[in-house]
């Protein structure tokens, strides 16, 4: 086979690299190159860029708890032994499918004829807008009641008499949003001498009480 004369041999040789070379000027410093928004005259349009490198990232969803703390721990013993007399301070933790986002604390007691009953629960959502929605619901499934101001971001407190079979109980219930995180408190009391249920003030007073504690707990870590 004869042989390329030598000019053209490299010229062969180096036609791949010189088109790679062309169209990397191109792309850099030639004609297809976005110009610099320095060195644009004005109303000269930017070469658009692809969403992936141009597109804002979302931002994240606000926040403060990541986990519900120990609810046992967070009604201070003084305000167990007023409210539940005669109960175990430590009170009894609820199993929970969740126990980073949902805890339970439950106190209560016989003294005489005097029960009473105290429930205090944590819910961590992953925003403050999902606490919000939750909030809501809680709030409107216990209808009649009132806001607590200075308590958390919001708060609200209802009390109910129930009477079974001649008995009374009256039951408060406050909830508390802070943040991200959901505190529901449930107190409720009856007489079984006078089959008579504490005062609405009594009740109340004392929900908010543990309330007051419990978000103390929350916030303080």
């Amino acid at each position: 086979m004869r042989s390329l004369p030598l000019p053209l041999a490299l010229t062969a040789r180096l036609s791949p690299v010189a088109v790679l070379a062309v169209a990397g000027w191109a792309l850099s410093s030639g004609p297809l190159a976005a110009t610099p928004a320095a060195e644009r005259t004005p109303g000269e349009a930017a070469v658009p860029q692809s969403p992936s490198a141009s597109a804002p990232t979302a931002a994240a969803e606000s926040k403060t708890y990541s986990a519900a703390p120990a609810p046992c721990s967070a009604v201070a013993k003084k305000t167990i032994k007023s409210l539940v007399p005669g109960a175990k301070t430590g009170g009894k933790e609820i199993p929970s499918t969740d126990a980073e986002r949902r805890r339970t604390c439950s106190w209560n007691a016989l003294k005489g004829y005097e029960y009473r009953w105290l429930d205090v629960s944590f819910e961590v959502t992953a925003s403050d807008e999902k606490a919000e929605k939750a909030y809501r619901q809680h709030t409107s499934e216990k209808n009649g009641g009132g806001t607590v101001p200075g308590l958390g971001d919001e708060a609200y407190s209802v009390v109910n008499l129930v009477t079974e079979d001649g008995q009374q109980t009256r039951e408060g219930t406050v909830v508390v949003r802070a943040s991200n995180a959901l505190v529901v408190v449930t107190y409720n009391g009856s007489d079984f001498e006078t089959k008579k249920a504490p005062a609405t003030d009594e009740i109340n007073k004392g929900a908010i009480k543990a309330a007051k504690d419990a978000v103390a707990a929350l916030q303080n870590g």
